[in-house]
């Protein structure tokens, strides 16, 4: 069995079932609660396999979704839910259009994968997301610099429900030990930062646009 946010997740994972994986997984679940930021350990198509108290209060106040949940799986959540923009900040270009790009080269480099699959079949099903997989997204990285894509140490900014932090950044830290890179799995802490910002246009705002600003409109 697997542990996330919420608990016990009753349908099958990718985390092999043996006592000494569920003893770890157990422990590390402990290491992650004693975290003040959100922390979560996610598998290669970014399902959650753990996630701390810091995690759950950061996107306590999103809406039900039948895929899409952020402790469920957390690439799901940015791309396809609508209450995503409402916790983070600059959602487009921060993060959407990053995670995509890291979706793209995840699927390159594993090869057929029905986790990965399924994910892409979504994709293909969202106009707006399909339009920026296919169009959007090359010309993005072209414009950044392939650097853009990396998760570890980029700096993103988020809307923390908390106002003691409010509008403000972190710094994504990814960190793999043995064990969890055995299993398939990698850890991301998102640290808050001191600095606080200005808010974010689309605070407290869904994704309503008919498309994203990356892709050309139709004419």
């Amino acid at each position: 069995m697997a542990y996330q946010a919420g608990g016990q997740r009753p349908a099958p994972r990718p985390v092999p079932e043996t006592s000494d994986v569920q003893a770890y997984l157990e422990d590390y679940a402990g290491l992650l609660e004693a975290v003040s930021f959100p922390s979560l350990v996610v598998d290669h198509c970014w399902d959650v396999v753990l996630a701390n108290s810091a995690f759950r209060s950061l996107f306590g106040g999103v809406g039900p979704h039948p895929t899409a949940m952020p402790g469920d799986n957390f690439l799901r959540f940015v791309l396809f839910h609508p209450d995503a923009p409402t916790v983070l900040g600059e959602h487009e270009a921060s993060w959407c259009l990053p995670m995509l790009a890291h979706f793209a080269r995840t699927v390159e480099s594993h090869g057929p994968d029905h986790g990965l699959q399924a994910i892409r079949r979504d994709i293909a099903q969202d106009p707006i997301m399909e339009a920026a997989y296919r169009h959007g997204l090359p010309h993005w990285i072209r414009s950044v610099g392939e650097s853009a894509v990396e998760q570890d140490g980029a700096v993103r900014p988020l809307l923390h429900p908390d106002p003691r932090w409010g509008a403000t950044d972190c710094r994504i830290v990814v960190e793999t030990s043995r064990t969890l890179e055995e299993l398939g799995c990698t850890r991301l802490t998102f640290v808050l930062r001191e600095a606080r910002r200005a808010p974010s246009r689309d605070r407290r705002t869904r994704r309503t646009a008919s498309h994203l600003r990356v892709v050309p409109a139709a004419d």
